[in-house]
């Protein structure tokens, strides 16, 4: 008889012990999943892809800007001899990167971006900067006659070159009589001398090659428009960004490469991208 109300006193405390342990297993665990919760997700990789007549160096100062910010940012060569070889290539190094990517495209790069990204679930958003977003089946030499204002085809010079098969084709650069003021025209006179000097030309197929995707149908997208450029007219930018659904900004003033001479504009559209997308 004596045992009982000690066994059962027992048992009383062993349960009680045990709630208090699943009590604080379970608040516990509730904590554990607030603070998962509330842990920063990783940020996205920057990819800036530069389009005809420049290089990546064009992506300096918002490099510096996004590096500042944190950001690991890969700015490659694109090789300008065309989408069929320019996006597979843009398409590899996107590939190699591991979590999510922000894909950023100038001028002829937007055209490239377009069809590189398709397929692929780690671009997150895409940021055109003055830049081409074709629809598949469109060619960027008809688009620019869509609207006047474009100085391209009157500043150009074109070289042959010789092509793998043994054909020939046409590279095309921008006379240095007309560089400025097709291509930069709000930036220093000795600025945009050495940008001409060193200009990489793109093939003339970039213009009647046919996109083969438009990624910008399924990826968020964002459009900056220079109000001054006279590469490829405002009005085909606007065109192109409302087509997409894409959040546009304007800069005043901006030629044809607002990512020289107004990066932290550039800079706050791509990172608007990131904060929205991530």
């Amino acid at each position: 008889m004596s045992d009982r109300p000690s066994f059962t006193r027992r048992r009383v405390i062993a349960t009680g012990a045990a709630a208090a342990t699943a009590t604080f297993l379970t608040s516990a665990g509730s904590a554990a999943a607030v603070a998962d919760d509330s842990t920063p997700k990783a940020k996205p990789t920057i990819v800036l892809v530069h389009g005809g007549f420049a290089d990546a160096s064009g992506w300096n100062g918002v490099i510096s800007r996004l590096q500042h910010d944190g950001y690991e940012t890969i700015a490659p060569a694109n090789p300008l001899r065309g989408l069929p070889t320019d996006a597979p290539y843009i398409a590899s190094v996107l590939a190699s990167v591991s979590g999510p990517i922000v894909l950023v495209g100038h001028s002829y790069g937007g055209a490239v971006i377009t069809n590189a990204a398709a397929g692929n679930p780690n671009v997150k958003a895409l940021v055109y900067i003055a830049a081409f977003a074709p629809d598949k089946g469109e060619q960027l030499g008809v688009l620019l006659g869509k609207y006047p204002g474009s100085l391209i085809a009157d500043s150009v010079q074109g070289v042959p070159f010789p092509n793998p098969d043994g054909s020939t084709g046409t590279d095309l650069y921008l006379r240095a009589d007309a560089f400025r003021s097709a291509f930069a025209a709000d930036l220093p006179l000795a600025t945009t001398r050495l940008m001409q000097a060193t200009q990489r030309p793109f093939s003339a197929s970039s213009l009647t090659d046919v996109t083969q995707a438009a990624a910008w149908r399924t990826i968020p997208s964002w459009g900056m428009v220079a109000t001054e450029d006279k590469a490829i007219p405002p009005a085909l930018e606007r065109f192109f960004y409302e087509r997409a659904n894409a959040h546009v900004v304007e800069v005043p003033g901006a030629s044809h490469v607002p990512m020289i001479s107004h990066p932290t504009a550039t800079t706050r559209l791509i990172e608007q991208a990131v904060r929205a997308t991530g």
